[in-house]
Formats: C-alpha cells, structure tokens, sequence
C-alpha cells in the first residue's frame, strides 16, 4: 500500500491507471486507506450491440413495429396500469 502526501501523487497514481493495473490502494495521512477501481468506459453504441446480437435487434424491431402499430404506451399510462385503484 503505497502513501500518498499530497494531491500531484494521487493524481499521478491514478494517471498511471489502465486495464492491467485497475487497482490501486493508498494511505492518505489523517484520512485513512483508500482503493481506487478503474472500470473503463464502454464504448459500445447501441446500434453497434444490435449489429452483435441479433435477438436485441429483434427485439429492437419488433417495438418499432408495435409502436407504429398503436400498441405503445406512454410513461403516464403504464405508471396508470401498475398503480393500485
């Protein structure tokens, strides 16, 4: 557990971050021990997670449909149908 004194070699700490290194854990004097998880953004589109799974794009598909075809339902009106009368 490495020390950290001050807020440049927190900084640097994390800076030296990536995939092969996602934890670090540190003592700040007066504060306490502290660890730090790096979890890398995913930069997946949702248009690219259709194009690798074909049953989300059905799915995808087949709301499109229903929600040209009326059968769509507002926020409003599924809160309506969920709440006790």
């Amino acid at each position: 557990m490495e020390k950290v004194n001050n807020s440049e070699e927190l900084m640097e700490a994390i800076i030296n971050m990536d995939s092969e290194h996602s934890v670090r854990q540190f003592h700040i004097p007066g504060k306490g021990k502290f660890t730090v998880v790096l979890q890398e953004e995913d930069h997946l589109s949702i248009s690219s997670e259709v194009k690798s799974n074909s049953d989300l794009k059905r799915m995808i598909d087949e709301s499109r449909e229903e929600y040209k075809q009326g059968k769509g339902m507002s926020t409003t009106e599924l809160l309506k149908s969920l709440s006790p009368r």
